[in-house]
Order: structure tokens, then sequence, then C-alpha cells
């Protein structure tokens, strides 16, 4: 009886695996910062995001507030959003790359994560530089954006992604 699940509990370990080695690296590198305010990936999105604001003629400057891990966004003169640690994606990346070394299926693995992990960075940036936008000049839809349609934005491209993987690379022999 367990053979017929040993396929299914695999995948599901090797997921778990990934998951909490990722997750628990990523918390190790959050406490080795975390008397120096926000962490230096996170500043680094902030000042990518930026200078991207800045190009799109949105002239933005940040506001480092050490004591409240966090940065500030401030757009056109005028406070737009603050940043912090969870803005940053790490988690919704670690998800991903759990989920897809689950259906391991040798180095395309590790060329379809790295791809995977830029598009979703990307993303993310402007995800953030969209939500800075909303909330400049059209400050109504603020809430709904941050709330729905941006997280939408960031979890659809995971989704999507994990379908990728699934229908063209996990089960592609199976299905041949």
């Amino acid at each position: 009886m367990l053979k017929d699940f040993k396929p299914v509990l695999s995948i599901l370990l090797r997921f778990i695996i990934v998951y909490l080695v990722l997750l628990f690296a990523y918390q190790f590198y959050l406490n080795h910062f975390q008397s120096g305010g926000l962490d230096p990936f996170s500043r680094m999105i902030a000042e990518q995001v930026r200078h991207i604001q800045n190009s799109l003629s949105y002239p933005t400057q940040l506001y480092n507030d050490v004591k409240g891990e966090q940065v500030w966004f401030y757009v056109k003169t005028d406070y737009a959003t603050r940043m912090v640690e969870g803005c940053n994606a790490v988690s919704v990346m670690i998800l991903f790359v759990a989920f897809v070394f689950a259906f391991y299926k040798g180095s395309k693995t590790f060329l379809f994560v790295l791809a995977g992990l830029v598009l979703l960075y990307i993303m993310n940036l402007l995800r953030i530089v969209g939500l800075n936008i909303v909330m400049t000049d059209y400050k109504q839809y603020g809430k709904i954006s941050h709330d729905f349609i941006f997280p939408a934005v960031i979890y659809g491209t995971v989704v999507v992604l994990w379908l990728i993987w699934i229908k063209f690379f996990a089960l592609k022999h199976e299905n041949s």
C-alpha cells in the first residue's frame, strides 16, 4: 500500500526539505541584519525601484528608517509607500523554488529555477513601482491595489511558472 504512495511522498518530502532549508537560511540571514534596519537585499530593491521611478519621471527619494526596519518612498515630494522586509518577495521565491525542486528533473531544474527567480525579481520590482505610482496618482485605488491586484500579479506569476514547469518539464516524459 505504501508503495503506491511512494512517488507522492517523495515529492512531498523534497518540497518540505527544500522549503525548510531555504526558510531557515533566509531567517538566519534576516537575524544577522536585525539591528541594522532593513536588510541589504530589501534596501537594494528599494534603490532599484527608486532608480526605475526616477527614469519614469516619478522623482523618488528614500528615507531609511533604521529603527522601524523600513524604507519610506517619497514620490514627487509626498509619502507614497513604505517598504518592509516582506515586500522583497523572498518568501514567494522560496515557495517557487521548493515546488520546482519537488519535481526535480536534473540540471534543467536549476536553469528553470534561475530563470524563474529572475522573472519573479523583475515582476516584484515592477509591482512595487506600480504600487508607488498608484499611491501617487490614483490614491483611491491604493488599498485594492496593495491588497489584491499587485499580490495577484506576483502570485499569478508563480502559478504560471509552476504550470509551465509541470506541463513542459516535469511531466514531459510521462506524457510522451
